[in-house]
C-alpha cells in the first residue's frame, strides 16, 4: 500500500496500463470501420483519445485529489441528477438512441453522452452512504434494511427497464447485491431477491422478441447464424482463429466488417484473434491484477464509507469485464456490454477513469 498522503502508484500504474492498451487494440479493430464511416481510420482513436482518454485523465486526477468524504455529503444530489438525467432520455429532441434497441444517450448539439454510465458511480456512492448510516440491525432488518434497498434499486431499475438497457441493469443489480452483502445483509434476503429478480428478467425477456432471440442464440449458437446468431458466430470464429500467438497485431480479418460492434463489445475477439491465447491471458491476469489491488486498497480503508465504495468501484469493473468477456466466448448472452477501458465510448471511458480517481483518493487516505 502507498504511504499515507500518497495514491497507490501500482494501482494506478494498472489503470494506465489498462487504458493505453485499450487505445492500442482500438486503433487496430477501429480502422477499416472509421475508413468506411468516416474516411479516416483512425476516426474511432482520435475520439476515444481526445473525448475520453483526455478528460477523464484529468477528472482522474481531480477525483484522487478530492477527498472522497465529499461524495458522501453530496450522494443524494448527485443520484437526483443522474436520475433526472436518465429521466431526459425520454424527452422527444433531447434523447436519442443512434440507431441501437435503447434509448440511452442524451444530445445536445453535437454533444452526447450516456447518463447510466454516470448511475453507475453515483448510485453506488448513494447506496455506500446509505448502508454506512445503517447499524446491523437495521440491514438485517426487513422494514428498516431490505424494503428500503428494493425501493431505491427499484426506482434506478424502473428507468433502466423503460429505455431498455437490461446490461447496464444487470451491473448496477449484481454490484448493489455485493454492498449489500458487504454490510451485513442475510443470505435469506439476498435469495429473496435473486427469485425476484429472476422472475423480473422472465417477464422482460419474454414482452421482448428480440431479448427471446438473444436467449435462444446463448443456448443454440448455430440456430440462426446469420441473423440474431451472426455476432457470436463471427466472435466465437476470430477467438478460434488466433490460435495461441495471434495472427499479429494489426491483422485481423473479423475487424472488416464481418464482426459486428468490432470496437465496443467485441473488441476482445479482436484482440484474441490478433494476440492469441496467451497474451489474452496476460491481459485477463493483468485486469485480475489490478482487482486484487483494489480489493486490498478496500481492506485498508480507513472507514466503512471509503470501504464500501471501492468493493463497489472495483465490483464493477470485474462484473462488466465478466459480462463482457464471458458474452464474446459464449458463456453467457451477449448483452451489448463494453470492456471496461478498451471498448469504444468516451462517457464510460471517462466516468470509469473518474471510478477508478476515487478509489486512488481512499488509497491516499489509508
Amino acid at each position: 500500500m502507498a504511504s499515507k498522503g500518497q495514491v497507490d502508484r501500482v494501482f494506478l500504474a494498472y489503470i494506465l496500463g489498462l487504458l493505453l492498451f485499450g487505445l492500442i487494440m482500438l486503433t487496430s479493430a477501429s480502422g477499416p470501420l472509421g475508413f468506411d464511416r468516416f474516411g479516416d481510420s483512425y476516426y474511432y482513436l482520435k475520439h476515444q483519445f481526445f473525448l475520453g482518454a483526455v478528460p477523464g485523465l484529468v477528472m482522474l486526477f481531480v477525483a484522487s485529489r478530492v477527498g472522497y468524504g465529499t461524495y458522501k455529503k453530496n450522494a443524494f444530489l448527485l443520484l437526483i441528477i443522474s436520475i433526472a438525467l436518465l429521466v431526459m432520455v425520454f424527452i422527444p429532441g433531447i434523447g436519442t438512441d443512434f440507431g441501437t434497441f435503447a434509448n440511452s444517450w442524451v444530445q445536445f448539439g453535437s454533444f452526447s453522452f450516456q447518463p447510466s454510465e454516470l448511475v453507475k458511480l453515483t448510485f453506488f456512492m448513494y447506496l455506500a452512504a446509505w448502508l454506512v448510516e445503517r447499524s446491523h440491525g437495521d440491514i438485517t432488518d426487513v422494514r428498516s434494511g431490505l424494503i428500503p434497498f428494493l425501493i431505491i434499486l427499484g426506482i434506478v431499475a424502473m428507468l433502466m427497464m423503460l429505455q431498455p438497457d437490461l446490461g447496464t441493469l444487470s451491473i448496477i443489480a449484481a454490484v448493489s447485491f455485493i454492498m449489500y452483502f458487504i454490510a451485513g445483509s442475510p443470505i435469506r434476503h439476498l435469495l429473496g431477491i435473486g427469485a425476484l429478480c429472476i422472475g423480473a428478467f422472465t417477464i422482460a425477456i419474454k414482452m421482448s422478441p428480440y431479448r427471446a432471440a438473444r436467449l435462444m442464440t446463448f443456448l443454440q449458437p448455430e440456430l440462426d447464424p446469420q441473423g440474431i446468431g451472426y455476432q457470436i458466430n463471427q466472435a466465437l470464429l476470430a477467438i478460434g482463429s488466433g490460435g495461441i500467438f495471434g495472427r499479429g497485431y494489426g491483422h485481423s480479418l473479423q475487424k472488416f466488417q464481418y464482426l459486428p460492434e468490432v470496437v465496443g463489445d467485441s473488441i476482445f475477439a479482436v484482440m484474441a484473434e490478433e494476440l492469441g491465447f496467451i497474451f489474452t491471458l496476460i491481459f485477463l491476469a493483468a485486469f485480475l491484477g489490478m482487482l486484487l489491488r483494489g480489493l486490498d486498497i478496500a481492506k485498508n480503508a480507513k472507514d466503512r464509507f471509503g470501504r464500501y465504495l471501492v468493493i463497489a468501484i472495483i465490483s464493477w469493473f470485474g462484473v462488466q469485464a465478466f459480462v463482457n468477456v464471458g458474452a464474446i466466448v459464449g458463456i453467457m448472452p451477449l448483452t451489448g456490454v463494453p470492456l471496461p477501458f478498451m471498448s469504444y465510448g468516451g462517457t464510460a471511458l471517462v466516468v470509469s477513469l473518474i471510478a477508478a480517481g476515487v478509489v486512488l483518493n481512499v488509497s491516499r487516505k489509508s
